[in-house]
């Protein structure tokens, strides 16, 4: 049984990735703001908010690997954007998981080849409108995975996601009724929105073992969109 920690898992994919592992039979821990309201017997809640909380002795003391679910959709024209938003989005995408892999890494499983994941997205390789913000910040999260991935293996791994628009609580607004999903989804070559299931089936692969020969890459999950 190997021992997991999610920020900002009681919602979404966070979530359902949470519930994976513990059917695996592995130890979770959460930290978000709000209660994970799930019914997993090995899924422990601790209260923790990116965005203020500073990392103390919070971490397990012994951790095989780390997920930064954490994020936001923040869709606005470039023109009335204030550098404040851009700071906003980047406080919470970029030096929110500095702070969490910076904490974890120090409890990192010397017995095993812990394995941490975080999250982009499709807009980063494709130009999209009004995804500046979000763009800029999951840029960074491509560049950065890369970097730490250079320097801890052997030793650790760390790879990231980049989904297209997937139907999670965070992305509500955009795909709140049935019409809306499908439109969105008639401009992806799968013809649909992601699943949670869809990326969280590939965040539980990524920690697992079964992907020990993979690390400072990001795997676009996105029904093509990338690419096609």
């Amino acid at each position: 049984m190997k021992h997991f920690v999610i920020i900002g898992g009681s919602k979404g994919i966070g979530k359902a990735t949470a519930e994976l592992l513990a059917a695996e039979g592995h130890r979770v821990t959460i930290f978000s703001r709000t209660p994970y309201e799930g019914h997993a017997h090995s899924v422990e809640w601790e209260e923790f908010d990116v965005t203020t909380d500073e990392w103390s002795d919070q971490m397990p003391e012994q951790i095989d690997g780390l997920v930064y679910s954490v994020g936001s959709i923040n869709l606005k024209p470039f023109r009335g954007l204030k550098p404040e938003v851009f700071q906003q989005d980047f406080n919470l995408h970029v030096v929110g998981a500095v702070k969490a892999l910076q904490a974890a890494q120090k409890n990192f499983n010397k017995e095993s080849i812990p394995s941490c994941v975080l999250y982009s997205t499709v807009a980063v390789g494709r130009g999209m409108p009004f995804h500046a913000t979000v763009s800029a910040s999951k840029g960074a999260i491509e560049g950065m995975t890369r970097a730490i991935a250079s320097e801890w293996a052997p030793k650790a791994r760390i790879n990231c996601i980049a989904p297209s628009l997937t139907d999670t609580p965070l992305a509500s607004k955009l795909l709140s009724t049935e019409e809306k999903k499908q439109a969105i989804g008639a401009n992806n070559p799968m013809k649909r929105v992601g699943e949670v299931s869809d990326i969280a089936e590939m965040t539980a692969f990524l920690l697992s073992d079964k992907s020990s020969w993979m690390t400072g890459q990001i795997i676009h999950v996105d029904g093509g969109q990338s690419v096609l």
